[in-house]
């Protein structure tokens, strides 16, 4: 099942899991900010995987993030969804470590 790395205080978190509920697509969130243990493997996923570079260099978090059943990793939820046929809205940038994005 695609899991969400997020946290429910994220605006673009909670636009992205709005957008995913509207559709009626399954995925399983993981409040990052909630547990320990989904902090660690969010922390994992994004040291090993180089979509992140870009977000890493700028000081943000890298949240929502998308992690599909091959483990393969997308940033950019709501391209996603169009390419699945889904009508989203568009959001603002991600959160930033500074708070600003947010």
């Amino acid at each position: 099942m695609l899991k969400i790395y997020g946290r429910d205080d994220c605006p673009d978190c909670v636009a992205c899991k709005a957008s995913f509920d509207e559709a009626g697509l399954e995925y399983d969130f993981r409040d990052i900010g909630k547990s320990l243990k989904d902090m660690a493997v969010f922390i994992k996923i994004r040291d090993i995987n180089e979509v992140f570079d870009e977000i890493v260099e700028a000081g943000k978090i890298g949240i929502p993030a998308l992690v599909f059943e091959d483990r393969s990793v997308t940033l950019d939820w709501e391209e996603y969804l169009e390419e699945e046929g889904y009508l989203i809205e568009k959001s603002p940038s991600s959160c930033s470590v500074d708070g600003s994005g947010c």
